[in-house]
This record gives C-alpha cells, sequence and structure tokens, in this order.
C-alpha cells in the first residue's frame, strides 16, 4: 500500500480470485488504516447483500470521528443500483472511512464488468490477487513466503514441499514459514523430510507415485494410512489422476530435455523430468486403460460409488495392475 499512516488512500480495489491473498490485502489494508486510527474497525459485506440505504449507513460520517474500513465483497455481483451509490459516494467521500472493493474483475452484469475501470479512474489503490493456476506461480509463491520468513529453499527442497503438501496456498505458506523456523532458515530436501516425516508418506501425492510406479503392496499401505488421517478421498483421486495424465503427456511428447519441454507441456522440468523417470515400463495400452480407471475414480468418489474408501483401493490396484502387466 502507498498511503501514508497518516492518511490511509480512502478506496482500494483488490482484484482477482485467489482467497489467501485477498485477505492479505484486506488485512493490509485494516492495517495501515489502524497505523492512522487504532481505534479503526472493520465491517464487511456482500454487495449481494447490500441495499442502497444499508450502503449509504455504512459509509455516512460517525459521530466520533473514527476510522472505519467497509469491505464490499464478491462486487462481481454488484446491480446496477449498487454500482451508482459506490459511484456517487466516491464523489464525496468521508473522511476516515476507507472503501475496500472485492471483486474477480468479471461478472455477469454489465455495472460488474464496468466496476473496476470506474475504481480505477477514481483513483483506486490496487492490489492483483490472481488465482496461481501453473506450477511455476506456486513455485514462485512458495519461494516469496520461504524469503519474507526469512529463509531461503533450494531446488530440491522446493520439489519436496510441493509434492508433500500440494498446491493449497494457505497449507503451503504454513509449512514455509515453519520450515523456516525449524531449519534455521536454511530449507533443503532434508529438512523437508523431516518436517513432513509420517506426512510426506499419506498425501494422495505418494500414494498416486507409488501406483504408478506399480507397486502395488506400497500403494494400497499408503492409501489406508491416508484414509485413516482423513485425506480427503477426493484429493487422493485427483492426485493419482495427475500422475496418470502427467505420464500419458510426457510419454506422448517423446524424449527431450526437460527444461526445453517446459513451455511446450506447461510444466515445469522438474515434473517433466520425474515423469519421464515414471514413464518406463507404461506403454500406450496400460496408459489408456489407467485414463479410464482415474476419469471412473473421478465421479465414484465425488458420489457415483456407494464405497468411496472401496472404489479408491480398487483403483489404486488397477492402476498399479495397469503398469505392472506390460
Amino acid at each position: 500500500m502507498t498511503a501514508s499512516a497518516a492518511s490511509p488512500s480512502p478506496l482500494h480495489l483488490v482484484l482477482g480470485e485467489e482467497e489467501l491473498l485477498i485477505e492479505r490485502a484486506v488485512k493490509a489494508t485494516l492495517e495501515v488504516s489502524r497505523a492512522a486510527d487504532p481505534t479503526a474497525d472493520i465491517t464487511r459485506m456482500r454487495v449481494s447483500e447490500l441495499t442502497a440505504p444499508v450502503l449509504a449507513e455504512m459509509v455516512s460520517p460517525s459521530l466520533f470521528s473514527e476510522g472505519r474500513v467497509i469491505v464490499l465483497e464478491q462486487a462481481q455481483d454488484i446491480s446496477q443500483e449498487i454500482s451508482d451509490a459506490v459511484l456517487a459516494y466516491l464523489k464525496n467521500p468521508a473522511e476516515g472511512i476507507v472503501l475496500v472493493v472485492v471483486t474477480t474483475g468479471g461478472g455477469r452484469s454489465k455495472a460488474a464488468k464496468a466496476l473496476p475501470a470506474a475504481l480505477r479512474k477514481a483513483g483506486a489503490v490496487i492490489t492483483e490477487c490472481p488465482k496461481l493456476t501453473k506450477p511455476a506461480e506456486r513455485e514462485s509463491f512458495v519461494r516469496n513466503e520461504v524469503r519474507l520468513a526469512g529463509g531461503k529453499i533450494d531446488a530440491a527442497g522446493l520439489v519436496a514441499l510441493m509434492d508433500a503438501v500440494g498446491s493449497d496456498l494457505r497449507e503451503l505458506s504454513s509449512a514455509a514459514s515453519q520450515l523456516v523456523a525449524d531449519s534455521g532458515g536454511k530449507v533443503d530436501e532434508a529438512a523437508v523430510r523431516r518436517y513432513h516425516r509420517g506426512r510426506a508418506d499419506v498425501t494422495g501425492f505418494a500414494v498416486a507415485e507409488k501406483a504408478v510406479s506399480g507397486d502395488r503392496a506400497a500403494a494400497l499401505e499408503s492409501l489406508r494410512w491416508a484414509m485413516q488421517l482423513g485425506v480427503p478421498h477426493v484429493l487422493v483421486a485427483d492426485a493419482l489422476a495427475d500422475a496418470v495424465r502427467t505420464i500419458a503427456r510426457v510419454s506422448g511428447a517423446g524424449r527431450g530435455n526437460p527444461n526445453q519441454m517446459a513451455g511446450e507441456l506447461g510444466m515445469p522440468p522438474w515434473k517433466i523430468r520425474k515423469a519421464q523417470g515414471q514413464a518406463r515400463g507404461w506403454n500406450q495400452t496400460g496408459l489408456a486403460d489407467a485414463m479410464r480407471i482415474v476419469a471412473r475414480l473421478n465421479a465414484d468418489v465425488k458420489g457415483a460409488a456407494a464405497d468411496a474408501n472401496y472404489a479408491l483401493e480398487r483403483a489404486v490396484l488397477q492402476v498399479a495392475a495397469a503398469k505392472a502387466t506390460q
């Protein structure tokens, strides 16, 4: 935020879909406001639940001039009436009030689509919170989290951490800060393994890795541990599907340098290198069978199967067998 502690910016636009980053942006705005006025409070409301009179009351000057942060959430659902009310207020904003508008930037209505541009024109402080969908983006996020916590992470440690934790930003952030504290700032593969001992062996990714390697006994053991510890069925199914599809894509692309293939396949080099190793022993028939298995499993864990545990066990064994019989 660029505003000074003495005079926080009265208008903020938080643009994007990544919930963790959105929460951080709102929290940062509140902290800036409280630096100027320790009594400042925060009110959050979805625009779909808002009426023009309620908005007028929320942004009206306080009798005692206390600072306030008003957060309008999910503004991609804003109506023309509420949009007009917001823009009318901005022509004469109340002193001590900080208005934060959170939106994906899209929306069905004309008002919702036009709102970000109108707020930019009104001088909003903009915080971008895009969804981190690409592996490289999540890797960069983890590196930054480690750096902010005062540590450094090497390439092997990064791969181990993402394999152990997965793609959830909250878990990645929590693990990164804890690892820095536990390791004295130097996060490598050994530090990750120590921290996640027991846990890394029961994630969906570990179950999937054992299944695609053809190790039925190890895959089944890891799966049962995961179920006992409450790992959601859908996460295991997603990890198994991702492993099979990654091997199929990398196998179909032929041999090559992972660094050169990364752009074409949309994967980080380390993931391609790993899949190239896993692809040994698989042929197109086995991969086609495995693809059908994980597609059926996706429906099974989302309600199609009477027993999701059984569906997972069957799928893991079938995927392992698809390789073992090649």
